[in-house]
């Protein structure tokens, strides 16, 4: 199979069964900016491949899962509304990311002021993949009804877990966080 189509030439790509959109569709850019931040996970994750610490393979499991899965919600963003994908996006999927957040934020000195984003190279690309599911979040609301609503709280909780996942990395390699002060 060859990489490269030229049926995406002229500024149009193929939805889930084929019906071809604008590449600014509102739905391409919704599963676009989904693979951007499963991208950025990776990356983040990619930093950790020398460092050791207690949790780090609990961490790693969980990311693999959710990569998988936001690879999935991306599927489901680029089908068209009245269509169905193989795979479904399930409350246990919400459920799964509610306790691995749990789980990490019990280990962690509850927050009394906001954090600047930073810390470890693999801490600080999780803030900046947070902020992108943000963003694929608030343009998968744009799809309004047509829009599964598993999809929407999804990524609302996944950029809760990334927020608390480098928060824990950052913790476990030794990096304080930087508390917001007044200016």
């Amino acid at each position: 199979m060859k990489i490269y189509t030229k049926t995406g030439d002229k500024g149009t790509t193929s939805l889930v069964y084929g019906q071809r959109v604008s590449k600014n569709d509102v739905r391409v850019e919704a599963y676009g900016t989904c693979d951007e931040a499963n991208s950025l996970i990776g990356q983040g994750m990619s930093f950790l491949h020398d460092v050791s610490f207690e949790g780090k393979e609990d961490v790693l499991k969980q990311i693999h899962t959710i990569q998988t899965i936001l690879f999935h919600v991306g599927a489901e963003l680029a089908t068209p509304a009245g269509k169905e994908v193989a795979w479904k996006l399930e409350e246990k999927h919400i459920k799964e990311l509610e306790s691995a957040i749990d789980q990490l934020d019990s280990g962690l000195e509850p927050l009394k002021n906001f954090i600047l984003p930073g810390g470890h190279p693999a801490g600080a690309t999780l803030h900046v993949a947070r902020t992108v599911v943000r963003r694929a979040e608030r343009i998968a609301v744009g799809l309004g009804e047509s829009a599964n609503p598993l999809v929407l709280s999804y990524l609302n909780r996944l950029s809760d877990y990334l927020f608390v996942a480098a928060r824990f990395i950052n913790a476990k390699i030794g990096f304080t966080e930087k508390n917001l002060h007044q200016v």
